[in-house]
């Protein structure tokens, strides 16, 4: 099975700075601005039937999220929207995931580093459900991660930037060696936020959609799909802030992200939600349509 090779051991090919590159080749030094100070932003991309699912503006977030951390692409949305399509069909995916990401590199290794080459990569490969159909429904099982989002006066919180990803390993980490699936996590103010990689969403008593208010943490390309498709159904769409206290009240609940799709939550600490929601279920056949263009 592919996901069990190391990423660094697969073959293929990678576009890297504006050329395709055998998959082992695809290298860079260990100085690189990138990694020791956390100068990248990425996007992670689903392939659905050799078609990338929201590509456009995928590559248009990349662009906003760079500028956020202080340096500008040198490719344009255009030209990484056709590069990402090429890499599909030189790859032969038809059901993936895709990576596209950038990087300050290593011409200068200080806190200032503005004349740093920049750096581009796109590398994507056959990709599963992240969770298969039956595990979705069933819901996961989450705790609530220690560490909470940032105030916006912290932090670029509206990048896809790989530093703000720091907590969400640990926490992560954290809730799978206690026996859970992933860890929901606080803001700064103590509202609901998100989970370490998903948006959530609460099915309320009234048939109301409430989702934390993305005001310190990414509004996913997912999550705005999502919210789309429940407007369509003529599903109120709630976006506020939370309190923890008011998942008891929910009926059911969710995540969204590129990886997760739409997943059920079974649990969230001592809080449970045993059935799914027509509600739910809906959405998620509704995304499952929409992303294979039944």
């Amino acid at each position: 099975m592919t996901d069990i090779i190391p990423f660094d051991k697969r073959d293929g090919f990678i576009w890297f700075n504006g050329e395709f590159v055998d998959w082992k080749d695809a290298k860079i030094h260990v100085l690189n601005h990138g990694l020791h100070y956390a100068s990248c932003v990425f996007e992670g991309e689903r392939i659905y039937n050799h078609k990338i699912f929201k590509s456009h503006e995928h590559s248009i977030r990349l662009h906003e999220s760079a500028k956020m951390l202080d340096f500008s692409l040198p490719y344009s949305v255009e030209q990484l929207n056709i590069v990402k399509d090429e890499l599909v069909i030189k790859q032969k995916i038809v059901d993936g995931y895709m990576r596209a990401f950038a990087w300050r590199g290593s011409e200068k290794m200080a806190i200032s580093a503005q004349g740093n080459k920049i750096h581009v990569a796109i590398a994507c490969w056959p990709w599963p459900p992240y969770y298969s159909d039956e595990a979705r429904k069933v819901g996961l099982k989450l705790k609530f991660a220690k560490y909470r989002r940032p105030s916006p006066d912290t932090a670029p919180i509206a990048s896809k930037a790989a530093g703000l990803y720091m907590i969400c390993t640990v926490s992560k980490h954290e809730a799978e060696r206690e026996g859970y699936n992933d860890a929901i996590m606080l803001d700064y103010r103590g509202y609901l936020a998100e989970a370490t990689g998903a948006n959530l969403f609460l099915v309320m008593p009234n048939n109301e959609l409430h989702t934390p208010t993305p005001d310190c943490f990414l509004n996913g390309i997912t999550r705005q799909t999502v919210i789309e498709l429940a407007k369509i159904r003529n599903i109120k769409v709630v976006e506020r802030h939370i309190k923890p206290e008011e998942l008891s009240n929910a009926i059911d609940a969710f995540v969204t992200g590129t990886a997760a799709e739409i997943t059920r939550i079974g649990e969230i600490e001592k809080i449970k939600y045993p059935v799914a929601n027509q509600m739910t279920l809906d959405l998620m056949q509704d995304y499952h349509n929409l992303v294979r263009g039944l």
